[in-house]
């Protein structure tokens, strides 16, 4: 019989330790991806690669650490040893996303393997085509990026210099090379903590106890799963333009079965995979599904290998959502959204208490070029514009501006002076965008607008996302939100509208980048919102006096009362 008070203590330490590692992480990181916007993840595993606990500042990355661990522990075998560390990225083996690679450490207390300490975190670059290492051009893997599949660059506790020498040979940015040893950093600092841990209370108690957290935590998810009715649910999104046939679209399918404690997400019925880089990995669309389904269920449940337990994903090889070798598949991690509204859909019948109306289709722009102040090589992927707002829900308004959805938030993920000193731009605007937001008796959350003059002259702009062409979708009566845009207007007057898969070269100096990422959908009728709450978001620009008419049903007597009130 475990202490409940034992198991208490030891859920919070993992979960303490992999915090440490992350605030570790974001203070020894020089890229802004990783320090500001916090494009990582870091976690702790057992020998087996068990997910112990994890702290998951971007979703999307969060769930894809313990399929690699497994993997390597199978791909290495007994050929793993106290002080190795292992480099991976590789799409074809359980990877998500070249850019995003992990670090993995073995931890051993005297002499047995006992855990692993990880970190992954999205790189400036990772070689391949083009700079920053989104390619819209790229229809194989290798066009992408360097594949880094299970590799010791530490071994016994040595340098391999022979294997850190050919990875970053390959690697355009020298930060690179600095953030990965910030990612080592972190997960020195897991294995450190896990041992402390051990030591004070002994392995046979570290073994015991971990097991009863993964059966605890598998029963309040069978808990959970049972509140949803027994039955199949289907849902579908679309997925718009691969980046090579203009109009084309794609269907993300999902059937979703409920049955006696247990939750299975059925992807047969997609589509097959794009002939671009619009596909995805088994990994980065498993890891969105979890994500997803986890917004619809008790947020105390504890994050370890009995959370995901009771959840079975089935994704054919060959279909959008798992691409086949040697398919590119960098936008992989932008399918989250309309994954995110197949579930929705299918589950807003029967749980319509416990979803968001659709959030708006995330929309990323990437700068890169060559800096004249400092003649040095930049790479910004603009997080302070990408993602808008989120769905409002039964009972709450929608998150306004997300941004990446990790501990900051959207307006806060790129801090405006480093944005200026980290690249040659200058913002010129930066704020949310009125009207943006689905109308509803919740509103959804509003999107933003940004707006920067580019610094350097031949700059290449990378378009990558979705949300130009079908706005975020409202529920029970809402309304939808607005649609995404990226133009340029060029130092001539001359405009550009860009698709949402573009490559842009030789992008002149003084050319005016203009974004707007539209807000989320609404939930329930808007004419029943309270009469104050529109007065007062009419007064705070955050919906027109027009808007205010014609979605909300309001005359200008009703809006008049506010002004009397002022």
């Amino acid at each position: 019989m475990i202490d409940p008070i034992l198991a208490s203590v030891f859920a919070r330490a993992f979960k303490s330790i992999t915090d440490e590692m992350s605030i570790s992480l974001q203070r020894t990181t020089r890229s802004p991806i990783l320090c500001e916007a916090k494009d990582f993840v870091t976690g702790l595993y057992d020998a087996d690669g068990r997910m112990l606990e994890q702290t998951e500042n971007l979703p999307i990355l969060s769930f894809s650490l313990a399929p690699v661990c497994k993997h390597i522990r199978e791909y290495f075998g007994d050929d793993i040893h106290d002080g190795d560390v292992v480099f991976h990225n590789d799409v074809f083996s359980l990877g998500n996303q070249l850019n995003d690679v992990a670090v993995y450490k073995p931890i051993f207390h005297d002499g047995v393997l006992v855990g692993w300490s990880a970190a992954k975190g999205h790189q400036a670059d990772i070689g391949g085509a083009v700079q920053g290492g989104y390619n819209p051009e790229a229809t194989e893997v290798w066009q992408e990026g360097l594949r880094i599949p299970p590799v010791k660059v530490v071994e016994r506790g040595k340098l391999r210099r022979d294997v850190w020498d050919l990875i970053f040979a390959n690697i355009r940015l020298d930060i690179v090379r600095e953030d990965m040893k910030a990612e080592m950093g972190a997960c020195v600092v897991g294995a450190r903590r896990l041992v402390a841990l051990i030591d004070k209370y002994g392995r046979e108690t570290f073994e015991q106890v971990k097991q009863h957290l993964f059966d605890s935590t598998k029963q309040l998810m069978e808990a959970e799963i049972r509140t949803i009715p027994a039955g199949t649910y289907r849902g579908q999104a679309t997925v718009y333009f691969d980046g090579k046939n203009t109009g084309s679209t794609y269907q993300i399918r999902v059937e979703i079965t409920v049955e006696d404690g247990r939750i299975k997400f059925d992807y047969s019925a997609t589509d097959p995979q794009t002939p671009g880089f619009v596909n995805g990995t088994y990994t980065s669309s498993a890891s969105a599904t979890i994500l997803t389904f986890l917004q619809m269920v008790n947020p105390d449940i504890p994050h370890n290998e009995g959370m995901v337990e009771p959840i079975e994903i089935v994704i054919p090889e060959g279909t959008i959502l798992n691409a086949a070798y040697p398919a590119a598949t960098t936008f992989g991690n932008h399918l989250c959204p309309p994954n995110a509204d197949a579930i929705i859909r299918a589950l807003a019948p029967v749980i319509p208490e416990r979803v968001t109306a659709g959030w708006n289709q995330l929309l990323c722009a990437l700068t890169t070029g060559i800096d004249p102040r400092k003649g040095d090589k930049f790479v910004d992927i603009g997080f302070m514009g990408l993602k808008g707002g989120s769905g409002a829900m039964r009972g709450t308004d929608g998150y306004d501006h997300i941004g990446m959805i990790d501990a900051s938030g959207g307006v806060l993920d790129q801090d405006y002076e480093m944005f200026e000193q980290q690249t040659p731009h200058r913002l010129v605007k930066h704020e949310y965008l009125v009207d943006s937001a689905g109308p509803g008796q919740w509103r959804g959350g509003l999107g933003v607008e940004t707006r920067f003059l580019i610094g350097s002259d031949e700059t290449t702009v990378v378009t990558f996302g979705d949300g130009d062409v079908e706005p975020a979708f409202g529920l029970a009566g809402g309304g939808t939100g607005s649609l995404n845009k990226i133009e340029l207007v060029l130092p001539d007057g001359r405009r550009r509208k860009l698709t949402s898969k573009d490559l842009v070269r030789g992008v002149p100096k003084q050319t005016l980048y203009v974004q707007h990422a539209g807000g989320g959908g609404g939930y329930g009728d808007p004419r029943r919102r309270p009469l104050a709450k529109i007065r007062e978001e009419v007064q705070n620009g955050i919906i027109s006096r027009g808007s205010a008419i014609k979605h909300y049903g309001r005359s200008e007597d009703d809006l008049a009362g506010e002004t009397e009130q002022s």
